[in-house]
């Protein structure tokens, strides 16, 4: 006990190492402990203060090590238990080891003690068995000298298709052969003596006859059997012989199994050939039959649309062969033949494998689809295999599809490939019409409601629906994938179309007053109406997939409706550079001195936003009210720009006046232009036209100590607004001081707002020119 004591509680060099051995890296761990106890107590007691909580901490921890500690000794202690448990049982299983050895050794000195008792009787066993030969030898000479004469008698009435009485001479045959052979043989329970291979050779020899009968015989009952469905309709009696031959066969096997199978009581070995197992052939033979018949159907013109009607000369020939077995040959053979079920089992083996070998070619799109209408639908319906009768007879759940999952899978993974590749070639020429008719000399073509449109979203729209609907009149997981690699296609489509748009607005800049470019923004608002048409097939396309549809395909799922998307917003954006090019003459001269005396540009600015709201007006909404709203940002916009480039400084207070009046009026004027539009145009949250009146309030402000007040309703109302902005503004009026400036500017830091959700900034479009900083040479004037 003391050198226990000495040996863990010491810190001798020893123990240290014996430590490390046994956890390398306790060193590291402790270093690491104490790395974070002392980060953690820089942190909790970084100010004096702190440590009047000292002792807090200290119970805290203690507890904490102390339920640690615990739960250790609890564990150890189980694992303790355990291991002892386990040693326990070991102990048991080595003493019941020792047992069973103990009694392997007694047996084994037995059986040597019996050896030599058993060497003692082979030489009676050898005697009894020469007597016995003797004796069968004798006894089976009549028998020998008739087996000639008997072999030609049946080969005769074989030929003659006798059948029944062939098979009651052969069976004569087998039984003295069988018995010869088990003459030649000891009792087994006697001398076990084993017929040798010469004597088994030479009977086997002298009734080699026989066994030519058993194979000629056989191959007239066979043929029988083919014939079986002509037969039926001239004379069943050859099949009736046949099956009646096949059941004695099976009895007969049948009681030899029972005898001297495994399970009998006799030693006696089966006669050769047994068992013949003819029922089974018989089966057999009825397949092959009936893959015959597959065969003798018409295979010319079965490639491409004479598939169609192979699968009809298939179908009409398994239904009349199944009527001719329902109602001729049922009648023939013994009930628990169940023949109807055996043919509708083979017919549908063969057709299994013959619609594998289909499906295995490169089928196009339409044959796929008629093999696996065939398939899924007219094999299962009433007129085939749903017939209530057949129904009865068999057990559908028992045959295997005609094409398993996996091809069926890999079948409509081929068509949705097919439809594919054709669709994408059908949608690419549709695009090349379409530009090529945005270079026509003529505007685009109205609809009933006068909405511009070309014909690429109706030709788009059709053959996606009618795909859909031709793939969901075989299943609803073909339909799915179809509608998926429609929305796919209408995806890259909307793609190309984006691109093709940005390729269009480049040449117009190029040659803006080209004869191409005459109806460029026509074909630009019909492009946007195509998109809204392509939107609502998009949607019904996605309406049309079931819900399964979602997690049922691994591959990220397409989205049309994104690409759509920015191929509409890449539009409007051309549309609006158009709008800008044509309000681009008239900008230079806004709010300036002579736009402050006689308001010229204004008048012209309307009527360019009159023409081209008019033309918005041929879009189908929503994106009509897109248009509207975006030309009214951009004219506000561009007001504003031309405000923020100073061009106009007021003098005095009649100037700012006037200015103010004129901003007001020429919002009244823009605010008509956009208000004699449709009723039916949506008012934004955020009115741009509403701005400037807020401007011309600011300008027209007489006493500047309220300007700090007005900069905070301009900012609660206009977040984006910045300093340099506002600074703009003091600058037009002309008649602030430094001081002012400064306060106005400390207010707007102070109260201006973060942009709320959903806002949309309108000053943050306007770029402001940076002051000119004045500056001085170091000249000694200046000094």
């Amino acid at each position: 006990m003391s050198g226990g004591k000495q040996k863990n509680g010491g810190d001798q060099p020893g123990d240290k190492m014996t430590v490390s051995q046994v956890w390398p890296e306790v060193e590291r761990a402790e270093s690491l402990a104490r790395g974070a106890a002392l980060k953690w107590a820089s942190v909790v007691f970084c100010r004096p203060e702190h440590l009047e909580r000292l002792s807090q901490y200290r119970k805290r921890e203690s507890q904490r090590t102390a339920s640690v500690h615990t739960r250790l000794k609890s564990m150890v202690q189980s694992y303790l238990e355990g291991v002892g448990w386990g040693l326990e049982q070991l102990r048991e299983a080595r003493t019941e080891l020792r047992a069973v050895s103990q009694t392997l050794r007694k047996a084994e000195g037995e059986a040597d003690r019996n050896e030599d008792g058993v060497k003692a009787l082979e030489r009676l066993r050898e005697v009894s068995a020469n007597h016995s030969q003797l004796l069968a030898a004798v006894s089976n000479l009549p028998r020998l000298y008739s087996v000639r004469s008997t072999v030609l008698e049946t080969e005769r009435l074989v030929e003659s298709r006798r059948l029944l009485e062939a098979h009651a001479r052969l069976m004569e045959l087998e039984c003295w052969q069988d018995d010869i052979l088990w003459q030649l043989h000891a009792p087994a329970g006697k001398t076990g003596h084993v017929l040798s291979a010469e004597d088994e050779e030479m009977v086997t020899k002298y009734f080699s006859g026989v066994g030519q009968l058993v194979e000629a015989l056989g191959n007239e009952l066979w043929a029988v059997v083919s014939s079986a469905l002509a037969l039926a309709r001239q004379n069943p009696t050859p099949f009736v012989s046949a099956v009646r031959i096949v059941e004695r066969e099976e009895a007969l096997d049948r009681a030899l199994q029972d005898e001297r199978g495994e399970g009998g009581c006799s030693s006696r070995p089966l006669p050769p050939g047994r068992p013949r197992g003819w029922r089974a052939r018989f089966f057999e033979v009825l397949e092959e039959a009936v893959s015959a018949r597959f065969r003798s159907v018409s295979y010319m013109h079965t490639r491409g649309p004479g598939l169609a009607g192979h699968l009809s000369a298939l179908q009409h020939g398994i239904m009349a062969d199944l009527a001719t077995v329902r109602h001729l040959l049922e009648h023939c053979v013994p009930p628990h033949y169940r023949l109807t079920a055996a043919y509708l089992r083979a017919s549908h083996l063969c057709l299994r494998a013959h619609l594998a070998q289909v499906s295995s070619w490169d089928l196009e799109s339409r044959e796929i689809f008629a093999v696996l209408n065939w398939v899924l639908h007219i094999y299962s319906s009433p007129e085939m295999m749903g017939d209530p009768e057949l129904a009865a007879e068999l057990d559908q759940e028992e045959l295997e599809p005609l094409i398993s999952a996996e091809g069926l899978e890999q079948l409509q993974g081929k068509y949705v490939q097919r439809v594919r590749k054709s669709v994408s070639g059908w949608m690419l020429k549709a695009l090349q019409e379409e530009l090529q008719d945005w270079q026509r000399d003529q505007e685009p073509d109205t609809d009933h409601e006068g909405f511009y449109q070309t014909s690429l979203p109706t030709i788009i729209a059709q053959m996606l629906e009618e795909n859909a609907r031709v793939a969901l009149m075989i299943s609803e997981s073909l339909g799915d994938q179809t509608i998926q690699m429609g929305l796919h296609e209408m995806e890259n489509l909307l793609n190309r179309f984006r691109e093709a748009l940005v390729e269009f607005g480049k040449e117009h800049r190029r040659d803006p007053a080209g004869s191409k470019s005459k109806f460029y923004l026509h074909y630009l608002l019909a492009s946007i109406s195509n998109c809204i048409i392509l939107k609502k097939s998009t949607e019904s396309l996605q309406r049309q997939r079931s819900a399964r549809s979602s997690c049922r395909f691994s591959r990220i799922p397409p989205n049309p409706l994104v690409a759509l998307d920015r191929a509409v917003r890449r539009a409007c954006r051309l549309v609006m550079d158009q709008l800008l090019l044509d309000l681009q003459p008239h900008l230079p001269v806004l709010l300036t001195r002579p736009w402050l005396a006689q308001g010229d540009p204004t008048p012209k600015l309307c009527r360019v936003l009159e023409r081209h709201l008019e033309l918005y007006g041929r879009v189908q909404p929503p994106c009509r009210q897109r248009l509207q709203e975006e030309a009214q940002w951009l004219m506000v916009v561009e007001y504003v720009r031309a405000l923020m480039l100073k061009k106009l400084v007021c003098r005095n207070a009649e100037e700012r006046r006037q200015l103010a009046q004129q901003m007001v009026q020429d919002e009244e004027r823009f605010r008509e232009v956009f208000s004699s539009l449709d009723g039916d145009s949506s008012v934004p949250e955020v009115n741009p036209l509403a701005l400037l009146p807020v401007l011309a309030d600011f300008i027209r402000l007489k006493d500047p100590g309220m300007l700090s007040l007005e900069v905070s309703g301009l900012a609660a109302k206009y977040p984006d607004v910045s300093d340099e902005h506002v600074s703009v503004l003091l600058d037009i009026r002309g008649d602030i001081s430094r001081d002012v400036r400064g306060t106005v500017l400390d207010v707007l830091e102070q109260s201006a707002p973060p942009l709320p959700s959903g806002y949309r900034p309108i000053f943050t479009d306007i770029r402001v020119s940076p002051p000119t900083m004045a500056f001085c040479l170091p000249t000694a004037k200046c000094a």
